[in-house]
């Protein structure tokens, strides 16, 4: 299953990418988000790993792109599905930046899991979507 979910944010491009990449201020927008462990290779370099730790789940994470502050790309592997996340940063204007993130989920593990794919599809893209604007309200009010 492949989506992708955009959403414009009153900020200047630099401020939403750096927001981004710090991991210090993703419980700000992402519940339950507890911290990032590096695993392997250099921050935010193509090819490391980290983990992704949450009150509920544990990811892990592979950079596969890094072009930011236009393009991100990476790989992530739970228990349950693997899938990529591609995002994208535009500039509107000086002060809006279009956010996009086409998430593509490559692998499913487990009967409940393809399940709850076929039966309720749009629940994956509603957390992604919770979590942009979660991330837009941050940023424009922080």
């Amino acid at each position: 299953m492949k989506f992708t979910c955009t959403i414009d944010i009153n900020a200047p491009r630099d401020k939403v990418v750096s927001t981004f990449l710090n991991p210090n201020k993703q419980h700000h927008f992402q519940d339950g988000f507890i911290r990032k462990e590096l695993l392997s290779g250099r921050i935010n370099e193509v090819g490391t790993k980290s983990k992704l730790i949450y009150k509920k789940l544990e990811l892990i994470e592979t950079i596969q792109l890094n072009n930011l502050p236009d393009a991100f790309k990476g790989l992530y592997e739970h228990k349950h599905t693997t899938n990529t996340m591609h995002v994208t940063f535009t500039s509107i204007n000086a002060e809006t930046t279009r956010y996009a993130s086409e998430i593509d989920y490559i692998k499913l593990n487990g009967f409940v899991i393809k399940m709850m794919m076929k039966l309720f599809p749009g629940m994956f893209r509603k957390q992604v979507d919770k979590w942009m604007r979660q991330f837009k309200n941050y940023i424009e009010n922080e």
